[in-house]
């Protein structure tokens, strides 16, 4: 099977910071690999991931350029959708075509999100299903 097509939502962007202080704080992480930070009067080590992330941020900040996070998201293609929900493939695409699990399109290829379907899959589990011709 092949892996869920990743993708973009919930962007959010941050304007460049003054590049002396972006580089001077991208130059301090990259000194160390420990990173910990101060919330709320609680002390937190940032894991890897985190650290890495930062300094990616930091240094394009430093750079002048506006950075935008955002979340990726799978999406599922049709096969690995009914797979998920249990039910063939045709019958899926039944219920995109209907409307009853929203699809996204990627040219003509369509995606579903992992969410669509497991919203799907309960609200059949809590009251009568619906039958497609």
């Amino acid at each position: 099977m092949s892996s869920p097509t990743p993708s973009l939502s919930k962007v959010r962007a941050f304007p460049a910071l003054e590049s002396k202080a972006a580089a001077r704080l991208a130059s301090a992480l990259e000194e160390s690999a420990d990173t910990t930070i101060f919330v709320n009067g609680t002390t937190l080590q940032l894991p890897d991931v985190a650290h890495a992330a930062l300094i990616e941020v930091l240094t394009r900040m430093s750079r002048g350029d506006e950075v935008s996070v955002s979340t990726v998201e799978s999406l599922l293609n049709t096969s690995q959708a009914a797979t998920m929900a249990g039910i063939s493939a045709s019958y899926l695409r039944k219920l995109t075509d209907s409307g009853t699990i929203p699809v996204e399109y990627r040219g003509t290829h369509r995606r579903i999100r992992p969410a669509s379907v497991q919203a799907w899959l309960d609200a059949r589990a809590e009251g009568p299903s619906e039958t497609l011709e």
